[in-house]
């Protein structure tokens, strides 16, 4: 299918997963300089109605959603690519969840496009074909999650050579803290009240066990190509401090900023040149001060951090078993048929008994290692003491 070319000296922006809470954010952010930017693609998964009245909204040149033909102005995936790939767009942002966001992806990385990708299954599940094809059709890669995009920012004018670790920091959860709570005993409405963020079911699941944050260390082994044994985790509950980067001079380097994601979000939009922003400033001189704490995980009571590097270790698909496992277990805790402290040990379960040596280069190979995985987890028997 042709695509008609964009006459417009704006840069054309494709939002995939424009309904979500990083689409919206992304949408607030592209209304700040209407001057700068032309609209040219909105997608969702399933709120047809929703994405309608956005297009209609702001102006959107195309959309699509599957299943709903009302809200689509493209009809198939292979039309949505196609359109990645014209002229019309200059930079794609992900927020599709989960590895179907890999044809996309892949699509506008193999035309050279800018891609903000905040979709961290994409590298966690296929990150060797993903970086592969940025590195040979030229395009740009940049990172959308807070903690990677910060990392990226302290690393500009630095040589890779030069760092001794990478440290992730995390708000810890709302169990990390209360050492009291049995986890055996968790339910999902205990898990699902974060006690600082709103945010989407999984991923609030997974910053309850810690799994969001495993996930973060396999994306950034893969963003920044480096080792699990140089990619550090820390408590810092006050989520002033995104990440930090420490040289093997002994010098570390932080980036600190208002906890809103409009700001990375931003900063992807505009690299290299950074813009006003319409987020408040931290204030340092506020009544107490910026107090700022930091804390060791609990790596035992939350093994989700040791898998990680165990993943990275291991390389070939082990990371598309890692996040297959996990969906499947975060369903069947949520049905309470698994225990909150035995999703880690089943994931583990998964990764003991799927074949993962070589590393999936195509959507069928992702898929199918994801799904043995969640076979795997459906046939987990938890122990009656779990370690």
């Amino acid at each position: 299918m042709g695509v008609p070319a964009r006459n417009s000296p704006r840069r054309g922006i494709a939002v995939l997963g424009a309904t979500g809470s990083i689409g919206r954010q992304t949408l607030e952010v592209l209304a700040q300089r209407p001057e700068a930017y032309s609209l040219e693609l909105l997608t969702c998964g399933h709120q047809g109605e929703v994405l309608a009245e956005l297009r209609q909204r702001l102006g959107a040149r195309d959309s699509y959603c599957p299943g709903h033909p009302e809200a689509s102005t493209l009809r198939e995936q292979e039309e949505v690519c196609a359109l990645l790939q014209s002229p019309r767009v200059d930079v794609v942002v992900c927020a599709i969840q989960g590895s179907s966001a890999l044809p996309y992806v892949l699509a506008a990385l193999e035309a050279g496009k800018r891609v903000c990708l905040a979709t961290k299954e994409v590298l966690v599940s296929a990150g060797a074909w993903v970086m592969s094809a940025a590195r040979v059709h030229g395009a740009t890669l940049l990172p959308v999650d807070s903690e990677h995009c910060a990392i990226f920012q302290c690393l500009q004018g630095e040589s890779h050579r030069a760092v001794r670790n990478l440290w992730l920091t995390c708000s810890g959860g709302p169990f990390h803290s209360h050492p009291e709570i049995s986890l055996h005993q968790v339910t999902p409405q205990q898990a699902l009240r974060h006690p600082i963020w709103s945010m989407g079911r999984k991923i609030t699941l997974d910053c309850a066990t810690l799994m969001n944050k495993a996930l973060e260390m396999i994306e950034a082994h893969w963003l920044f190509a480096l080792p699990g044994s140089q990619i550090q985790v820390v408590i810092h509950p006050q989520s002033l401090v995104h990440s930090m980067v420490e040289f093997v001079d002994g010098a570390v380097l932080a980036q600190m900023g208002s906890a809103d994601m409009r700001l990375p979000i931003q900063y992807c939009l505009t690299y290299p040149e950074r813009q006003p922003s319409p987020c408040p400033p931290l204030d340092f001189l506020r009544p107490g001060g910026c107090r700022m704490d930091f804390l060791p995980p609990d790596e035992k009571r939350f093994p989700a951090l040791p898998l990680a590097r165990r993943v990275m270790a291991m390389g070939g698909g082990a990371g598309a078993v890692f996040h297959g496992a996990n969906e499947a277990a975060l369903l069947l805790f949520l049905q309470g048929t698994l225990a909150f402290d035995a999703i880690p040990w089943a994931v583990e379960h998964a990764l003991d008994r799927v074949p993962c040596a070589h590393a999936p280069d195509s959507l069928e190979a992702v898929q199918s290692l994801e799904r043995a995985a969640a076979r795997a987890v459906q046939h987990y028997s938890a122990p009656s003491s779990l370690p």
